[in-house]
């Protein structure tokens, strides 16, 4: 009878049953992470659409088109917007965020002020101009969870 494994040379054997017993559960593990068991939540997708559907909103009114254009001198942080932007922004937003919107020029640096310990989304927009007047701005609205 030929013996596979002598009586003295077990210990290799165990070892890469070891490592086997490892790669087993390490993809079993991997398996499930990836299946989505594990789930983090993530609503950067729905902020950005409601951020998209209120300057959306914003840009296609005429009249709040207009108090953007007249507003001045930029930029022109949440406290001193027109009361119509600042009234549709919070109108608009839902209630588990809170959101501010600046008004700058286009091309400038237009950073929140704030300081938040969350995850910040921003989302801008471009308003350039009405039948009457030429006056390029940048609104950019900065939202976060409550």
């Amino acid at each position: 009878m030929i013996k596979i494994f002598p009586k003295d040379k077990h210990g290799w054997v165990r070892i890469v049953e070891a490592f086997v017993a490892v790669l087993l559960v390490l993809g079993i593990v991997l398996y499930i992470l990836d299946e989505g068991y594990v789930k983090k939540d993530d609503a950067s997708e729905k902020i950005y659409e409601t951020e998209n559907s209120i300057l959306s909103e914003i840009q296609n009114n005429a009249p709040l088109r207009q108090d953007i254009l007249d507003a001045n001198p930029l930029p022109i942080n949440w406290a001193l917007l027109p009361a119509s932007i600042r009234n549709k922004i919070e109108n608009s937003r839902p209630s588990y965020l809170d959101c501010e919107a600046y008004l700058c020029e286009i091309g400038s640096d237009c950073l929140f002020q704030g300081s938040l310990q969350e995850d910040l989304y921003v989302r801008s927009v471009v308003i350039t101009s009405t039948l009457i007047s030429y006056s390029p701005r940048e609104l950019k609205l900065f939202c976060w969870i409550k």
